[in-house]
């Protein structure tokens, strides 16, 4: 049954869905005209937010930049090359290699959602390498799906900033016995329900995808220009190269700036803790790949083949940054999140936040984003039916990371590391998100 749905939902997702790029359009111009007639914006002022809001994730869409190409560019490196191939020699059939790549995808997520994301579609490329009849789509689209897992992990965006003082829905919740207004993370990550749906997701998304693998005859080849090994990037300088070549190509410059990266990097775990961010994991990145390709001109020859396949990050976000801005200050997002509030009880409200987070995500597609639209509409909801704040904070988390699986935004990264189109994989992505509803509903009604 899964494989047949999978099937359709592919057919239906190639004839209807557009490039990610018409797709973030077609989302403005329905988050204009919502706003204009939902809400006592004047078409000006909606006009006005967006172009505010057009450059407000200049500084992440650098970051997400940078995490494709600084992934792409260390997963080149021969080191790295040998780590993947060894890893994904564990699977012996196409089958076995499209559950692997969601198990080792979900577990990458949950230690850190940017690592996870790309490591995950630089594995799946590395299985389809090695293991014949593989379904490339599905094995990209395995890599997104594992990215299920990343809200309720150890980067979460929600629960870390509801356990951040001054964050942007802290006042509503200070008191004596809570001073800076946080919800710690021991009422958020390190819950019964957080545990069984985290774990849940790792256990049945490797199933589920089993069960989306093409019958006989119905396998999507790769096109073996997509799989090439990564050419070479090292160059040989003789004897009578010039002082410039020689600091070009030099491994001593290298090392030096590798050791000062990692004497950082020793300094702020010793200060934060573990506490990885998207920033920590781009240093990372480009430490291990300076490192691993040996010379300053290794890598950056490493790091302009990779530059291509960031094309769609950076005219697109500017689009959702503009449609955030929107759905906050119009009013709009709390529109949608009060009229699920206002149907809701006590035991009822987190499916109920959950839903409207999930509705919410094809607009803002950022759990930081969700936090600062819902956020100031649910807690204090929470708190007038007495319910759980962190079960309620959870509840955002997991429609936004829930409802990704249809909204392309964040599958850019991957699909760019993998030279695919969204159409390619966004139907097994659908697929996995009729199936995992159950694990959401129990944890949230039961636990």
């Amino acid at each position: 049954m899964i494989g047949q749905i999978s099937r359709f939902m592919s057919n239906f997702v190639s004839r209807y869905l557009p490039d990610p790029l018409i797709f973030a359009l077609l989302l403005t111009l329905i988050t204009y005209f919502s706003a204009l007639g939902l809400t006592d914006s004047t078409p000006a002022s909606l006009v006005k937010m967006w172009g505010d809001g057009f450059w407000n994730l200049l500084a992440f869409g650098m970051q997400m930049a940078l995490i494709v190409v600084t992934g792409h560019a260390l997963a080149s490196s021969g080191p790295v090359k040998n780590l993947l191939g060894i890893t994904a020699s564990i699977a012996k059939t196409p089958v076995q290699g499209v559950m692997l790549v969601t198990f080792i995808g979900s577990i990458a997520c949950i230690i850190n959602w940017g690592f996870g994301l790309v490591v995950g579609a630089m594995f799946a490329r590395e299985v389809a390498r090695r293991i014949p009849g593989s379904d490339y789509p599905l094995l990209i689209a395995c890599a997104y799906i594992a990215f299920m897992t990343w809200g309720g992990g150890f980067s979460g965006s929600m629960p870390l900033l509801a356990a951040t003082p001054g964050n942007p829905v802290a006042h509503y919740m200070v008191t004596e016995a809570n001073p800076d207004g946080i919800i710690p993370i021991t009422q958020t990550i390190f819950t019964g329900y957080n545990i069984f749906i985290t774990l849940g997701l790792v256990v049945l998304l490797p199933f589920v995808t089993r069960m989306m693998f093409p019958k006989n005859g119905q396998v999507v080849t790769v096109n073996p220009a997509l799989l090439a090994p990564e050419p070479d990037f090292q160059k040989k300088i003789g004897p009578d190269a010039s002082v410039a070549e020689k600091m070009e190509e030099s491994r001593l410059l290298s090392w030096i700036i590798g050791l000062l990266g990692v004497s950082y990097l020793v300094i702020y775990f010793r200060a934060k803790g573990f506490n990885i961010t998207i920033n920590t994991v781009n240093l990372i990145f480009l430490i291990a790949g300076i490192l691993l390709h040996k010379t300053p001109m290794a890598y950056m020859r490493a790091v302009s083949h990779a530059a291509k396949s960031t094309a769609g990050i950076l005219i697109q976000f500017p689009f959702y940054a503009g449609i955030q801005l929107m759905m906050e200050h119009s009013g709009l997002g709390g529109l949608i999140t009060d009229f699920f509030i206002d149907i809701a009880t006590k035991d009822t409200f987190p499916v109920l936040t959950f839903l409207s987070s999930a509705m919410i995500n094809f607009a803002v597609p950022s759990g930081g984003g969700h936090w600062v639209v819902q956020g100031p509409f649910v807690i204090p909801a929470a708190q007038a039916l007495g319910a759980d704040l962190g079960k309620a904070t959870m509840a955002i988390a997991y429609g936004e990371q829930w409802m990704n699986m249809a909204q392309p935004f964040w599958a850019l990264p991957a699909l760019a590391i993998a030279g695919l189109g969204v159409r390619d994989i966004m139907g097994y992505c659908m697929t996995a998100l009729i199936f995992t509803a159950p694990i959401f509903l129990i944890g949230l009604w039961f636990f």
